[in-house]
């Protein structure tokens, strides 16, 4: 082989080696990407195992006005954040004097980055008087006490989404248990979702919009906690789409959600599902597409805010 040969053989080595390495670059973003997309908690929780179980170290906040650990309440979507918030009756801080709804703007923006049903966009003042979420479903009622003073945004969406009655005959894609992800919630609001187990887009869908967090690490998501979800590493992101902790131990999840509120009745039906068991989709973890779906469906027949 001459030495013109040699060079342009090592010139076209050279070249497919750029070629190969551009294409894994390529796949390696997509899939980020898509991973960016699945609103899970779980992959990117922090979470201590410990002898194959999760150990929680944090105080348990519930309903029964347990004391609240790390009550120090994050800057809202709301131009006020709360100030020194103590626990009110639900276990979520409260704030004194409560806020006005003129005081707060709420901004919300468009977003069809992902699969979504769009019903429009709720206003930009709250109702300051809502107290409490009922989901209606085909199993029973999960009733869930909201406060519109630490979380007025994200009430008001609920409030917005609901009477455009956009959850009804929704499932709850993902039952999320801490032998299969680490942590033990249930997952809804996804408008697209078939929760089969199966479905690759199952977790990307929302409501066509997104707002801003609040409410973030006001408590830690023990038992009862109901939060909005939103993808790994990603902030101001909140949707539709929210999560009902189910154990004590998800306290261990990295303080990055919004509070929405906390469960007063009906946990006994989610254990009852998740005793049923699940369809374990082995992707659900990492974020690469699908969910672990409840066994037996969780059917949202209507959400109800008063």
């Amino acid at each position: 082989m001459s030495g013109d040969d040699r060079q342009n053989e090592e010139d076209r080595q050279k070249e497919l080696a750029r070629e190969h390495k551009e294409r894994q670059a390529q796949r390696a973003a997509a899939q980020t990407a898509k991973a960016r997309r699945n609103t899970f908690i779980g992959a990117a929780v922090a979470v201590v195992v410990v002898a194959g179980g999760i150990f929680a170290a944090t105080t348990l906040v519930n309903k029964d006005g347990a004391t609240a650990a790390g009550a120090q309440a994050s800057a809202s979507a709301s131009p006020s954040a709360p100030a020194s918030p103590s626990a009110g009756p639900t276990g979520l801080p409260t704030t004194t004097p409560p806020k006005k709804a003129s005081d707060i703007t709420c901004t919300y923006k468009r977003d069809n980055s992902v699969p979504h049903k769009y019903v429009g966009m709720p206003g930009k003042r709250p109702n300051m008087k809502l107290s409490t979420m009922t989901i209606r479903t085909n199993r029973g009622d999960i009733v869930i006490e909201v406060d519109p003073n630490i979380s007025p945004c994200s009430v008001n969406s609920m409030a917005f989404l609901a009477k455009k009655r956009f959850y009804e005959n929704t499932k709850c894609h993902r039952l999320a248990k801490p032998e299969t992800s680490g942590v033990f919630l249930l997952q809804c609001g996804d408008p697209q979702a078939k929760a089969d187990g199966k479905n690759p887009t199952d977790g990307q869908g929302n409501a066509g919009y997104v707002f801003g967090d609040e409410a973030v690490g006001v408590v830690p998501y023990t038992r009862g906690v109901v939060f909005l979800t939103q993808p790994a590493d990603a902030a101001g992101q909140n949707s539709s789409q929210f999560a009902i902790s189910l154990s004590d131990e998800n306290s261990q999840i990295e303080p990055a959600y919004s509070v929405l509120g906390m469960v007063k009745s009906g946990l006994e039906l989610i254990d009852k599902i998740a005793e049923e068991g699940v369809i374990v989709n082995p992707d659900d973890v990492t974020g690469d597409g699908g969910s672990t779906a409840p066994k037996n469906p969780l059917i949202i027949k209507r959400v109800i805010l008063k």
